[in-house]
């Protein structure tokens, strides 16, 4: 059996292994890194999603701290006019293996092993085996292992749906859409969504986009969701004013309430969180980012069915547990019914360094290449486990609106907690991943008067934090008990 030694060697290629190997190179020269992944080539899930797919929030901070992911312009067209880009899913995919070829191999202490999955020997072994050829490699790790497929991302091409699909019933997934065309006499009448997460929400604005009238579409939402206000979250050096705003108004919010829906409801009175439909109260939240114009319209998508999730479906019926649905015979179904990061996950964190295990998880919720970047740099930067795990206690990625004050907690604490180490705080202040950290850093060289609304920040954290922190207890309380 052949063998290899590595210093690191990183289990995944995707958003977060890059992020943690690119920052991992940057900080400690002299290390090596082996990355083994299941893909073909690098960018994990994103090389199993539909094509119509973007990011949700801008680019600017998505992807590794060393490369701009979309050039710094504003969209001019499009349900995102006015605002900044949306990287595409080929931009995703050609900017990781850009990265990898370019970056990473270059560079003399990267081995990239595509098409091959980790195997873990009982006896603390290493092994790397080709999918292709069943061959395996031995790897003798010199310092440690870095988990980076512990999100365990699904997306609907590699979903297996949770209901049964009946004989001769036109079923589909969004990746498949827009290959519709190669059928162009065989164009389904009625189109049927189901789920009701970001995945649906893209498909709904691909239809509609794609001409398909409101009418001849039904969404089946067993719960609706809030969204975040993608105006309100624009790259930091364009619009600090508005991502202030914004964090003051969550604060304001949750101190002031009861329950998570509470503070939901304030920050969409306000226009802050956004929803489809004003006559429904959401019960979900998976930290979605969304435009005015695309809520728009989805709100003209009028068929919604909301009595549970489907156990079945066949041509003309749709079947829930308590209930089944007459539906035109020629529906096309498009599941959309995947779970982006698996519920048992989102119950079972670890502690991001135990021993020779690192296990990329989410400092803050949801920047996840950023969490990445931030374990290089306490891996290279601090001594201990315990310096680094103090530093980097797990954020919860929570689901339910009740739940999410939990996250938002979180993420105050870890930002208090990282402030106060001056490393730390420097890195941030370089960090193109960090959603503020440079845009303040040249602020403050500057002298800019905008450093004005960072005080009012600090002075609102202050007065609200007592009210954030019973909310946000109540709510841990929730999500670790369901």
């Amino acid at each position: 059996m052949a063998s290899i030694e590595t210093d690191y060697l990183v289990v995944g290629a995707g958003a977060v292994g890059m992020a943690f190997v690119d920052t991992l190179l940057e900080e400690d020269p002299d290390c090596h890194v082996t990355i083994v992944d299941k893909h073909a080539k690098p960018g994990g899930h994103w090389n199993d999603a539909y094509s119509f797919v973007t990011l949700h929030q801008p680019s600017s901070t998505y992807g590794v701290n060393s490369a701009e992911l979309c050039s710094n312009r504003v969209d001019t067209h499009g349900h995102n006019k006015g605002m900044y880009p949306l990287a595409k899913h080929a931009e995703i995919l050609a900017y990781y293996e850009r990265l990898m070829n370019e970056h990473f191999l270059p560079s003399g202490r990267v081995e990239y092993l595509p098409l091959s999955e980790y195997v873990a020997g009982d006896d603390g072994a290493h092994s790397v085996r080709s999918i292709m050829s069943g061959e395996e490699t031995t790897v003798s790790i010199r310092r440690k292992l870095v988990d980076g497929t512990y999100f365990q991302t699904s997306v609907p091409s590699t979903h297996k749906p949770a209901f049964e699909i009946g004989d001769g019933t036109r079923f589909t997934i969004p990746g498949d859409l827009p290959g519709l065309w190669k059928a162009a006499g065989d164009i389904p009448q009625n189109f049927i969504i189901l789920g009701a997460g970001k995945t649906a929400m893209d498909t709904g604005v691909w239809l509609l986009e794609a001409g398909i009238a409101p009418e001849r579409i039904g969404w089946v939402r067993p719960r609706d969701s809030w969204m975040f206000n993608r105006k309100y979250l624009q790259p930091a050096h364009a619009n600090i004013e508005g991502l202030m705003e914004f964090q003051m108004a969550q604060m304001r919010a949750a101190a002031s309430s009861q329950t998570g829906d509470e503070m939901f409801a304030k920050l969409g009175e306000a226009g802050h969180m956004l929803r489809i439909d004003p006559d429904t109260t959401p019960s979900m939240f998976h930290f979605a980012v969304i435009s005015e114009a695309e809520v728009a319209m989805l709100g003209s998508i009028e068929q919604v069915y909301r009595q549970g999730r489907v156990t079945r479906i066949e041509p003309g019926a749709m079947h829930f547990a308590n209930e089944t649905v007459e539906v035109p015979q020629d529906t096309l179904f498009i599941d959309c019914t995947a779970s982006a990061v698996p519920f048992e996950v989102r119950k079972s964190p670890r502690p991001f360094f135990d021993g020779d295990v690192i296990t990329l998880q989410l400092a803050q919720t949801p920047f996840v290449p950023y969490s990445a970047a931030l374990a290089a740099f306490l891996e290279v930067n601090f001594e201990t486990d315990d310096e680094r795990n103090a530093l980097v206690p797990c954020a919860p990625l929570t689901d339910t609106t009740s739940t999410y004050p939990a996250a938002f907690f979180a993420n105050l604490r870890s930002t208090g907690l990282l402030s106060q180490n001056p490393k730390v705080n420097a890195w941030n202040a370089k960090s193109r991943l960090h959603p503020t950290g440079p845009a303040v850093a040249k602020l403050m060289a500057e002298g800019s008067p905008k450093l004005a609304a960072l005080g009012e920040i600090g002075k609102t954290v202050q007065e609200t934090m007592p009210g954030i922190m019973e909310l946000g207890m109540k709510a841990y309380a929730e999500h670790n008990a369901t």
